[in-house]
């Protein structure tokens, strides 16, 4: 639509100026990330062909020269960031395999796992959300290795996500794991569609935090609260 038809139809439809304000709206419909049924019928190699034909178009239409050394292997490398890293988590093949030990030491008190990378994005925007996780749990029969705990928040933090979503689906996915309920996660973040764009607020930052089980009891909350503030 052409730049006077905008302001036009604007002028004829008030609300209309309100569309952006609209769109940053800050709404989570369900715990599972928003797919389609056939989201998994292409394969990687087809859906990175796809997205740089689709990128390429996007550039060509800002302007950019695409002929130009610097420009021209951009698109490629758009495509194989987003299906191979950044929206690596999308994809459940490559969710983490979770193998359970048996509890020998008969270990019974808090595990913290703190400061755990989190590097997501947004999906409202496709802008990155950056900051960490610190997750708990309270053993029971079982245990499972650190390094899978990283692994299930990368796993979930690699998609377009909403901090709120992402949280919740942590704590679930530690409940299954290590079948228990006794599981706390808490996430700290800077989200660059608040930082860059909009408010352009660069001092504000998201606290989201999921407690089941033990973890909502005072006790065991403020004692898990007080092992990541150290």
């Amino acid at each position: 639509m052409k730049l006077k038809e905008t302001l036009l139809n604007i002028m004829d439809n008030p609300d209309l100026e309100h569309e952006d304000e609209t769109m940053d709206d800050h709404v989570m419909g369900s715990l599972e990330t928003p797919l389609r049924p056939d989201a998994f019928d292409l394969s990687d190699d087809e859906k990175i062909d796809l997205i740089e034909g689709h990128f390429h178009k996007i550039m060509h239409t800002l302007g950019l020269d695409l002929t130009d050394d610097s420009l021209k292997g951009t698109p490629r490398r758009v495509a194989k960031m987003y299906v191979k890293e950044i929206f690596h988590g999308l994809h459940p093949d490559n969710k983490p395999v979770i193998r359970r030990f048996e509890n020998k030491y008969k270990y019974n008190h808090m595990l913290v796992e703190r400061d755990i990378t989190i590097y997501s994005s947004c999906e409202h925007h496709f802008v990155p959300i950056i900051g960490k996780a610190h997750v708990a749990y309270m053993p029971n029969e079982s245990v499972i290795g650190l390094s899978k705990l990283n692994r299930i928040v990368q796993y979930y933090a690699r998609r377009p996500q909403v901090q709120e979503r992402m949280t919740m689906q942590i704590a679930n996915e530690l409940k299954e794991a290590l079948k228990t309920e006794n599981v706390a996660v808490l996430i700290e973040a800077d989200h660059l569609c608040v930082m860059s764009r909009g408010v352009n607020d660069v001092s504000s930052s998201t606290i989201t935090a999921e407690y089941s089980g033990l973890f909502q009891q005072d006790q065991y909350r403020n004692e898990f609260l007080h092992h990541i503030r150290k």
